[in-house]
């Protein structure tokens, strides 16, 4: 059998002091287990010489990246043939530069792979650091200091260390998802060339799941799959594989229960780590990152989430970076790779299973029965010192923005906080307006009533919108992950929210509106109802389009709250009601607060709809009457010089004008938070 083309799990000598293997005489100074002896340790960093030095140069041995599918073809019963290669112990190699296949046995069917698929991760003298202040000086923190490494095809490599080693960061690195304000220096290649990981190429399971709570684990799975897949595959060829990966991951019996929350029970941690990972494999990722899969889970849960991983990663081809804090026993045996992280340096690279000759030899015994892992964490904490592949990548912008539509109503529907309780307290509160301002009449006291009930009516629905703003951020959270993985585009997400709450919005109009506007006695016909539902649709649409925006600046919920209360405040103090247009002081809260409240085209356009074309009787009697015309220009000095249709038309401009503030405050955000972080960071150093 040929030779394999790529270097094997070792550790190599460390260029700045011999490592000692395993036949190697201990000394006293390596023997001694002290924290100063293990600090001279660090440097223990494993290279590979003959990779990098070709890496460099453009390329891995032969000029080309290198043609790996399994890691060890001839030893997986799965594997029934290969052709246009040779099956050998470091893996598949294709003969005469021709691509290899391998034909494998899966769900009793037989499939094939290009070889060339596989993702050989490799990076070189890789460092990165932050921004910091010391001694009121500003300078850069080491995060990674010169990292060296990489992973194969069908392996998992295991990132391990104490808190605060730069597990996360080199993560982030290898994912390329470091934050702006973060400085890499240093090589990244995939399969021996600078290339930047593509969609499909690469997926990232955060520490966090974000799931949507009400969705079923089916459907949370399907969903993704509609929105990642591309449009030419079939529809129940995705159903199919989202199945496919509720079953590869052990979640077939919990298929049809929700997620749950917050407020709902609903599947476990284990089995909700289980779904988010589900998500991410759906485009069957060459390369797959993982931020503490374990974290949360007890040892049966972690094991049966990495097994299943591992399970892939071999079947698959796949290349799994993980980082995992304090694995159990069980969960060690599977990693194929380790690197040892402490202060950011490299302490050890190579196969997991020679980690405990390694130490043994450098002074460093585990223990009879003692977790590996554990023994391994408190050697080197210095903190208490002693897929198939797919041809179009994703779906199109109109299927993402269908898809997310409806998972969204989906969602709304079933989370009561969203808009069901606002309905029931909506029909209470136009209940009490409808009974306490009961048939007005037409005298001249019902002009100030009417004009009362419908200012009240409509900021007091607008005012309810902020209680939906806990929703609002678990969307954002949801939608920022999903956006970091590569699912779907901000403009996406903005017009599907916009798009699935209308109907919902609709209701909380024209049925507690109808309570409230009949009882009055306001004009009956049902044009002047249709103009007055309208009305407070477009109001309390653009209330959520500013929850939003605050939303996507703010993510605290009680801040948010305060926050959107405190604007909305303002602009209804300048609606013209409590104070009219001609009393309002000219600076600031006339020019230009009136004119961009858009309480005061609401009030205008109910007063103009339910006004003209009445007649009240005056103050004095003698059956004299008084037009509503006069009454609205005189008495509530509403402009007549353009129709109450006009004002309609301002209120659903200022909708799309606070959606498209929406979409870029997203997009701003996302470059000044970073920022706005360190700031405040290095201001309390």
């Amino acid at each position: 059998m040929a030779a394999s083309p790529l270097p094997r799990w070792a550790p190599s000598p460390s260029p700045t002091r011999p490592l000692k293997t395993p036949g190697t005489p201990s000394t006293g100074t390596t023997a001694a287990a002290t924290s100063s002896s293990w600090r001279s340790c660090v440097p223990f960093i494993t290279t590979f010489s003959s990779v990098f030095g070709a890496a460099r140069r453009g390329g891995l041995p032969g000029g080309k990246p290198p043609a790996l599918a399994l890691p060890d073809a001839g030893s997986h019963d799965d594997v029934v043939g290969c052709q246009y290669g040779h099956c050998h112990v470091g893996g598949i190699a294709p003969v005469d530069g021709v691509e290899a296949v391998v034909e494998r046995r899966q769900d009793d069917e037989v499939t094939s792979m290009a070889c060339s698929r596989g993702v050989f991760l490799t990076w070189d003298d890789l460092s990165v650091t932050a921004p910091a202040t010391a001694g009121g000086r500003q300078g850069r923190a080491v995060i990674l200091d010169g990292l060296s490494g990489y992973t194969r095809p069908g392996e998992v490599l295991a990132l391990m260390g104490p808190s605060g080693c730069g597990k996360t960061t080199l993560l982030d690195a290898l994912a390329g998802r470091l934050s702006p304000n973060m400085k890499m220096r240093g090589d990244i290649l995939i399969n021996g060339l600078r290339e930047k990981l593509s969609f499909g190429t690469s997926a990232y399971v955060t520490q966090e799941n974000m799931l949507m709570a009400t969705l079923t684990v089916t459907e949370a799975v399907r969903y993704s799959a509609q929105l990642q897949l591309p449009d030419s595959m079939p529809v129940a060829e995705k159903r199919a594989r989202a199945d496919r990966a509720i079953r590869q991951m052990g979640l077939a019996a919990v298929a049809d229960v929700r997620i749950g929350g917050r407020v709902c029970k609903g599947i476990s941690g284990g089995q909700r780590k289980r779904v988010s990972i589900c998500v991410e494999l759906l485009a069957s990722p060459a390369l797959l990152f993982l931020d503490e899969p374990t974290s949360g889970l007890d040892s049966a849960a972690s094991y049966h989430v990495m097994s299943r991983i591992a399970g892939l990663a071999r079947r698959d081809g796949m290349t799994v970076v993980a980082a995992v804090h304090q694995p159990s026993t069980e969960v060690f045996e599977l990693f194929h790779g380790l690197c040892l992280l402490a202060t950011g340096r490299t302490v050890y690279f190579g196969a997991a299973s020679d980690a405990i000759e390694f130490f043994d030899a450098n002074g460093f015994p585990c223990p009879l029965r003692r977790n590996p892992s554990d023994h391994f964490l408190r050697m080197i904490n210095k903190d208490f010192e002693g897929a198939s592949p797919i041809p179009e990548r994703q779906a199109t912008f109109l299927t993402k923005t269908y898809v997310l539509t409806k998972r969204s109503i989906v969602n709304m529907h079933r989370d009561a906080g969203y808009y069901w309780l606002r309905f029931v307290i909506y029909i209470a509160i136009c209940l009490s307006i409808g009974t306490i301002f009961f048939n007005v009449g037409s005298n001249f006291a019902s002009i100030q009533a009417r004009a009362s009930m419908l200012m009240f009516t409509s900021t007091l629905l607008t005012m309810m919108a902020i209680g939906g703003f806990p929703s609002f951020v678990e969307d954002m959270k949801i939608f920022r992950k999903e956006r970091m993985s590569g699912h779907y585009g901000a403009t996406e997400f903005v017009i599907s929210n916009t798009l699935s709450s209308i109907p919902y919005l609709g209701l909380i109009s024209i049925i507690p509106g109808a309570i409230a506007y009949y009882l009055t006695g306001l004009q009956r016909g049902i044009d002047h109802f249709i103009y007055f539902a309208a009305v407070l649709w477009a109001c309390t649409m653009l209330v959520e389009g500013l929850m939003m925006i605050v939303a996507a600046i703010v993510p605290d919920f009680l801040l948010g709250i305060i926050t959107g209360s405190g604007v909305q405040g303002v602009l209804m103090l300048n609606a013209g009601f409590f104070r009219l247009p001609s009393d309002l002081p000219k600076p600031v809260w006339k020019y230009p607060t009136y004119f961009i409240s858009y309480h005061k085209y609401a009030t205008q356009g109910l007063y103009k709809n339910e006004l003209l074309g009445l007649a009240f009787e005056d103050i004095g009697g003698g059956g004299l009457t008084i037009s509503g015309e006069y009454i609205l220009k005189n008495y509530l000095q509403v402009e007549l010089s353009y129709s109450k249709w006009v004002d309609l038309a301002i209120l659903v401009a200022m909708i799309i004008i606070y959606r498209v503030l929406f979409l870029v405050i997203i997009k701003i955000s996302e470059i000044v938070k970073p920022r706005m972080l360190h700031f405040l960071c290095a201001s309390k150093v």
